[in-house]
């Protein structure tokens, strides 16, 4: 069996959200997703989001996927991120996972998850993963 690399990877990205003219009347919206990432990953992140908006009552969802592109703390090549989000009433609830089997290049056998964090409208990740030992 092969030792895996157990890590964090931190830093700031920004983000671009594009809204989709294909809004229909059912409340659901599209926005393309384009990251540029910082720090421990260097890259950029291109994917789409399915969103139900924040109504009144501060409740709504998001799924999302999007693919980073980039190099992990040197590692060069590529993962999927799968993003679940909820809001109920004001209440934020977020959960990233690398989908499986999805790593490229160096990063093949990735698995992890990712948080986001939002202070004064910058934007940072914490990164927990594990990957094959390349040794």
């Amino acid at each position: 069996m092969q030792a895996r690399i157990e890590a964090k990877a931190v830093g700031p990205f920004d983000v671009k959200m594009i809204p989709q003219d294909d809004k229909n009347d059912d409340g659901l919206s599209r926005m393309l997703l384009d990251k540029q990432y910082h720090g421990d990953l260097e890259g950029t992140g291109k994917g789409q989001m399915l969103t139900n908006g924040i109504g009144a009552n501060g409740s709504g969802v998001y799924i999302a996927m999007e693919k980073f592109t980039g190099s992990l703390k040197g590692r060069a090549g590529s993962f999927v991120l799968y993003h679940t989000g909820v809001m109920t009433r004001g209440a934020p609830q977020l959960t990233i996972t690398v989908v499986p089997d999805s790593g490229t290049g160096q990063l093949e056998g990735i698995a992890g998850t990712m948080k986001i964090n939002i202070v004064d409208k910058k934007h940072s990740y914490d990164f927990e993963y594990n990957l094959p030992d390349a040794k």
